[in-house]
């Protein structure tokens, strides 16, 4: 596939994605069970039934009155694919998109430090812009339709003319059957354990669908699947994120082959068990059969910066931490042209996209800090660095790691600035500017980012305390008064 088909292709699967992402679910409390709802026959809702034929107008313009027929026998479908009744009824609310703005703008509040070295550390949003705006760019007014507060909200230019995608509407139905069942709430503790507890809730709303589709035209009457609207001010090929889109994306493609597996090898009531005992690694969601007894090694990582360099604390005064993940790791590496292979290798009408990679299938978990220069005024104002832990299945694929880690510093112009090789320089002209250090201990590999060579010893220096001496080679660099070598800057593509 070529450069030009591939972002073409991921663009587009981009924007119908986006529509399910954005605002998708939020943690809710579980609804009170309605009296009687267990007598009530399976797949019999309020007069509607799985089998009914529904006469429409206009399936780009449905009515009220339609909405709210094929809300029902949607729901009556559910039932039946799913094998469990809702509980209570479910309100379908329809909002023009100047409504959703207004009631759920989230403002220009910029993200702090801590998130936005989080972002940096994959090279994934570089240090001159802000993770709250890249997030923004991505969803744009691209939502149609999401769930909250036992109400399905419908997205639409023309509130009498309701438009809205077979695949939107079951989806969104499906969060108020596992509200209804087992709550929405996450309760992983770090970024990637949110991923897989998401893969595994949003995995199911994808598959529902699918299988819903499976019986259209064949056993059902259905809606068209009609294509989303094109957002208002939504991401385009050309300021695309792909990076973070592909984090964001992965619970939703990687969730829905997970379910899948669940499914095909021990029914719905394994999956009713992975609510109970739910993933803990977006690693659990590429690779079904490590779920659930391979679990994230807790990586430790000591504080060993000098007074001159602090680690971001949490408002109790701990030092905060983060587990960045494979999927996140993946989408880095990938969107940087460092990983080999095809993004559609092996895609499913479940899952477009491939995460599953060589380099990024040994990860065994990992731990990151970010740091800011003492005294530089309140946090977010001043210069960030991390420290980012990453610990492998073996010592050959920690060594596989590093080997495309120092590929990715070398695309971005990096330069090493000593005859070891493991410390880089990358100029001021690129986005992600700075210098980054390499340590491969066994299978272990420590990743330490700052804006200079010598804030990185600031931030980790040796165990014993002392600064490294180091063989400077190359022209000097102003910034920190050490020596780097020229080097041309290199350009990363996206391909398939």
């Amino acid at each position: 596939m070529d450069d030009g088909h591939a972002r073409h292709t991921l663009v587009l699967v981009a924007l119908v994605a986006v529509v399910v992402i954005a605002g998708c679910t939020a943690p809710l409390s579980a609804p009170a069970d309605s009296p009687g709802a267990d007598d009530r026959e399976l797949g019999s809702i309020n007069g509607f039934g799985p089998d009914d034929e529904i006469e429409i107008g206009d399936p780009e313009a449905l009515t009220r009155a339609e909405l709210e027929a094929v809300s029902y026998r949607a729901m009556a479908r559910i039932e039946v694919i799913r094998g469990v009744r809702f509980t209570e009824d479910v309100e379908i609310a329809v909002y023009t998109r100047e409504e959703v703005r207004e009631r759920f703008d989230r403002g220009d509040e910029p993200a702090d430090a801590f998130t936005n070295e989080l972002w940096r550390a994959p090279f994934i949003v570089d240090d001159e812009t802000d993770v709250n705006e890249a997030f923004e760019t991505l969803y744009g007014d691209a939502v149609q339709g999401f769930y909250v507060n036992n109400r399905v909200v419908v997205v639409t230019d023309d509130p009498e003319a309701i438009r809205i995608s077979r695949d939107t509407l079951v989806h969104e139905l499906t969060h108020a059957l596992q509200d209804q069942h087992v709550g929405l709430e996450r309760r992983g503790s770090t970024l990637d354990e949110r991923r897989a507890e998401t893969g595994l809730i949003e995995g199911e709303a994808n598959y529902l669908p699918y299988l819903y589709e499976q019986r259209c035209d064949v056993e059902w009457e259905c809606l068209p699947d009609l294509d989303p609207l094109e957002a208002a001010n939504g991401s385009t090929g050309d300021d695309l994120n792909v990076g973070l889109f592909l984090s964001i994306f992965a619970p939703y493609s990687e969730g829905a082959t997970f379910v899948e597996h669940l499914h095909q090898t021990g029914g719905w009531e394994a999956i009713d068990d992975a609510f109970e005992n739910r993933p803990v690694s977006t690693s659990q969601l590429i690779h079904p059969e490590r779920y659930p007894d391979d679990r994230p090694r807790d990586v430790a990582l000591e504080d060993r910066s000098s007074g001159d360099w602090e680690p971001i604390t949490d408002e109790d005064g701990e030092i905060r931490t983060e587990t960045i993940g494979e999927a996140t790791l993946f989408a880095g590496l990938w969107t940087n042209a460092v990983l080999e292979g095809s993004l559609f290798d092996d895609s499913t009408p479940l899952s477009p996209y491939t995460y599953d990679n060589p380099v990024t299938a040994a990860w065994a978990g990992d731990t990151f800090v970010a740091y800011e220069a003492a005294g530089d005024g309140a946090e977010g104002d001043g210069p960030t660095g991390h420290v980012w832990a990453l610990e492998w299945e073996s010592e050959a694929a920690a060594e596989r790691f590093a080997d495309t880690y120092r590929h990715l510093l070398e695309i971005r112009g990096g330069t090493a600035v000593d005859d070891s090789g493991d410390t880089y320089r990358i100029s001021d002209d690129d986005r992600f500017s700075g210098a980054y250090k390499l340590t491969v201990d066994g299978d272990r590999v420590e990743i330490v980012a700052a804006p200079t060579v010598t804030d990185l010893e600031a931030i980790r220096p040796a165990e014993d305390g002392t600064l490294e001496t180091r063989t400077a080679v190359g022209v000097p660099d102003a910034a920190s008064n050490v020596f780097t070598a020229d080097a041309p800057t290199a350009t990363a593509s996206i391909s398939g």
